[in-house]
Order: structure tokens, then C-alpha cells, then sequence
């Protein structure tokens, strides 16, 4: 979707600083960990796809998504969740007693299996059966002008560009129709190189390159 998370290119947002941080939470904010343990365990409950949470996170005003914080988004984007499945009820999540008849988890994730779950991830391999991939490595391919108001994995930055095949990756679920809750869809996947020109006018250097995975419904031939 066009929303706040797909900033590629945009000015005015601010640097990004890896070295402000240790660790991958905030120094002091012991509810980070937490909130990202939730979220997990939530996920693996089997009442949404990775895409759809995905979604739920970008989904949002952009003064909401900027203010937030990383954490805290991912918070807003688990109760909206939890909440349109069924899992809790709004007057749980506003600190009401647990309430009955809510939907239970599908699955639960202990505390013993959390190490080799997470280890697994989530398999995205898909058999095509009969389809054959549409581009080989060397063709050259423009990326359609796409605008959705769902999830898209194609930034903005990068749509209506031509770019070369470098690798076909595989048969893999399809983000845009997964994070809708269609877990069958899947569409080959390819490795696609721009020249950093194409996407950003001036270069930092001659012969810069951008690259990134993008699906067949993304792309046409040049």
C-alpha cells in the first residue's frame, strides 16, 4: 500500500543511526522484549498469515505510524489482530476482566519450543505444478505502476523501473494476496537489479546498484 512505512527516497525523515542502539531494544524499555514475545506467540496461534500482520502494522495514519515507535506499533497492529478475529474483545483490551466465548488459538507455543520454532521460521516454498516462470536470468523487465490500497511488497520508489533478472528464487506465497488471507496464492519469485540511476536519478557512485525479490505480477517485459 502507499502508506508511511514505504519512504524510499522520500527527504525529510531523518538519518538513520544503527549505532544509537544496543541490542535490538531500546535501553530501559523493558516492555520491548515483551511486546515482541507477544506478537510472536500471538502469530503462531494460526489466525493470521505473516503478510496480514504485516498489513495490520502499515495500515495506520501516517502521524500514528511516525509516533508510535517500532514496539508500539507492533502492539497497535496485534490488538487490531486479536480484536477482528476474535480472540479478545475490546473491553478486554481496554482492561476488562476476561470475558467467555472469545475464539480460542488454533495452536500455542510453549516455552520449550520456542528456540526451534523460531530457528524453522515460516516455509514459503510452494509447488508450481505445471507453471513455468515467465523471465530467465538476463531479461530485461519493468515493474508495472502499481497502487494498491492493500499489502504490496513493490515500494514506490521502484515502480514503472526497468531492471535485469539476476536470479529466479523459487515458487513462493505471494505477499500481496497472503496478507488479504488467501494462503494458496503463490507466484514465482525473481532477484531483480536496477541500476541505482534508474531508481534515484544521481548515483552516489558510476555503477551503483539496487537490488531486491520481486514476484511475477509485479513485473512485464521491457
Amino acid at each position: 500500500m502507499n502508506g508511511p512505512h514505504d519512504i524510499g527516497g522520500h527527504h525529510g525523515v531523518g538519518p538513520i543511526d544503527p549505532a544509537a542502539h544496543h541490542g535490538h531494544y531500546h535501553p530501559g524499555e523493558t516492555w520491548e522484549p515483551r511486546a515482541m514475545a507477544i506478537t510472536v506467540a500471538a502469530g503462531f496461534g494460526g489466525h493470521w498469515t505473516i503478510d496480514e500482520s504485516r498489513f495490520a502494522r502499515e495500515d495506520r495514519p501516517p502521524q500514528e505510524y511516525f509516533t508510535l515507535g517500532y514496539f508500539g506499533i507492533w502492539l497497535a497492529a496485534l490488538q487490531r489482530l486479536l480484536a477482528e478475529r476474535g480472540l479478545v474483545t475490546e473491553a478486554e483490551l481496554a482492561g476488562g476482566p476476561l470475558e467467555n466465548g472469545t475464539v480460542p488459538p488454533k495452536a500455542c507455543l510453549s516455552a520449550d519450543q520456542v528456540a526451534a520454532a523460531l530457528a524453522r521460521g515460516g516455509p514459503v516454498d510452494r509447488d508450481p505444478g505445471g507453471r513455468q516462470p515467465a523471465f530467465a536470468p538476463g531479461d530485461l523487465v519493468r515493474t508495472r505502476n502499481l497502487q494498491p490500497r492493500g499489502h504490496t511488497r513493490l515500494p514506490g520508489y521502484a515502480r514503472d523501473k526497468v531492471g535485469r533478472i539476476a536470479h529466479v528464487q523459487g515458487f513462493h506465497a505471494f505477499a500481496d494476496d497472503s496478507a488479504k488471507g488467501d494462503r494458496a496464492a503463490a507466484e514465482w519469485l525473481y532477484t531483480v537489479v536496477f541500476d541505482a540511476e534508474t531508481l534515484w536519478g544521481m548515483a552516489e557512485g558510476a555503477g551503483d546498484e539496487v537490488t531486491f525479490d520481486a514476484w511475477e505480477p509485479y513485473l512485464e517485459r521491457a
